[in-house]
């Protein structure tokens, strides 16, 4: 690996933001560390060599002053940020009906537009310097979505769009973009992390499936947090990363069947698709 890069990573108190801090502080590299609480964070200074190697910032993605103020503190501390972790965001789960209005701002403000003001905050920098990687926390979800985890998966699917235009946007600056798109994964996600809607009798068939899902998976997902931080630390060092990286069985097997059934519905419509074009 690389050593001495300057890593700014959102979402730090618990799950793969935590991870990625230690992981990164161990080998050698040099972490901005923010979260909403930066109390949450103080266990980080036990593992840095020096006390430059660690910056550690108060940071909602919600608050534009507040991305600023750590963007620039991290930049006069350390001159520079190489890696973008774009990791802060939560789950939100319930039928479209279920889930309040201002809870679904809410989690369009910190998965989507905390992640958009942030990205758009490092990017003269990155620009300036001709390089920088910029790692996007989106899921499977916005890939294939559930039924019960619509608004979720909404906020996931902008993030893909969004990441898709932007590698190419800055690809001429030597700035490189990739989605990680886990499956499920043995975080607090299903969790504290996790918002779930007052339940609807209405939806009880529909949703069946997903409630249960969610109300049992916590603790036993098949993934490995520490192997996800681990491949993401191999992509960040390959010359050409992908756009995008599946990550577990579980979620390479739904993004797959996602693809297959996109490509059954293209070729079954495919004349009706041709014959809206002038003739």
């Amino acid at each position: 690996m690389q050593k001495n890069r300057v890593w700014f990573i959102t979402g730090c108190s618990s799950g793969f933001g935590k991870l990625f801090c230690e992981q990164l502080l161990e080998s050698g590299e040099r972490v901005v560390a923010t979260a909403r609480k930066p109390e949450t964070l103080e266990s980080l200074k036990s593992l840095a060599k020096s006390k430059d190697q660690l910056l550690i910032q108060p940071l909602d993605v919600t608050s534009r002053a507040q991305i600023d103020a750590s963007v620039k503190a991290a930049i006069q501390h350390f001159g520079r940020i190489d890696v973008l972790v774009n990791n802060a965001g939560y789950g939100a789960m319930g039928a479209l009906e279920e889930i309040p209005e201002n809870v679904i701002r809410e989690n369009f403000e910190t998965n989507v537009f905390g992640l958009i003001e942030m990205t758009r905050a490092v990017l003269p920098q990155m620009r300036s310097q001709k390089y920088g990687h910029i790692i996007m926390l989106s899921s499977v979800a916005g890939m294939a979505a559930l039924p019960g985890a619509g608004i979720y998966s909404a906020t996931k699917f902008a993030v893909e769009g969004l990441s898709e235009g932007l590698a190419a946007e800055v690809a001429p600056f030597g700035i490189k973009v990739t989605l990680l798109e886990p499956g499920a994964f043995r975080t607090d996600f299903a969790g504290r992390s996790l918002l779930v809607a007052k339940y609807m009798p209405e939806y009880a068939e529909s949703l069946a499936n997903t409630r249960k899902y969610y109300e049992t998976i916590g603790g036993t997902q098949p993934g490995d947090p520490l192997k996800l931080v681990n491949a993401v630390l191999q992509v960040v060092d390959s010359p050409n990363p992908p756009l995008r990286l599946v990550l577990g069985k579980i979620a390479f097997q739904r993004v797959m069947k996602k693809l297959d059934q996109y490509n059954t519905e293209l070729t079954t419509w495919k004349n009706l698709t041709d014959n809206t074009d002038f003739t």
